[in-house]
């Protein structure tokens, strides 16, 4: 991303686009979902940043937020402390079409997860096949 991301912005603001009321007879994950694009993504939560990232909103404003907080949390994983699995899985799970719109930012998850000890196996899994689909996108940078 190229220009800064004001953490007092709602997505709604950042790409300009209302979305209408919910339905009625709208999920609560349609409900949290528009509920979440009002907020200020400074001020959304790990677990809000995973829920809007799995449904693909937001991404160019959500991924560098995220992968901050994954980056800046890490160390104390590797020390033994909590760790966000929820949004690390919503983060590499994404499709590498997305990453290829963020190639600085995918390396710079990739040297985060190549960090991090002790994942939960399915999140092992998701964070190993993240890696090696942006190893291969930066062989094919150097071409």
């Amino acid at each position: 991303m190229s220009q800064p991301i004001d953490p007092t912005q709602s997505l709604e603001r950042l790409e300009g686009q209302r979305w209408p009321e919910p339905r009625e007879d709208a999920t609560s994950l349609v409900r949290a979902v528009h509920e979440l694009r009002r907020r200020p993504v400074g001020h959304l939560r790990p677990d809000e940043l995973a829920r809007l990232i799995t449904q693909d909103v937001g991404l160019p404003w959500l991924l560098p937020l995220a992968v901050r907080i994954l980056r800046d949390t890490a160390p104390s994983q590797v020390a033994g402390g909590w760790y966000d699995d929820d949004l690390l899985y919503a983060v590499v799970t994404r499709k590498t079409q997305v990453w290829e719109q963020f190639p600085e930012l995918a390396r710079e998850l990739k040297a985060t997860v190549e960090t991090l000890v002790g994942l939960s196996r399915y999140v092992r899994e998701e964070a190993a096949a993240f890696c090696a689909a942006i190893t291969g996108m930066a062989a094919l940078d150097t071409k």
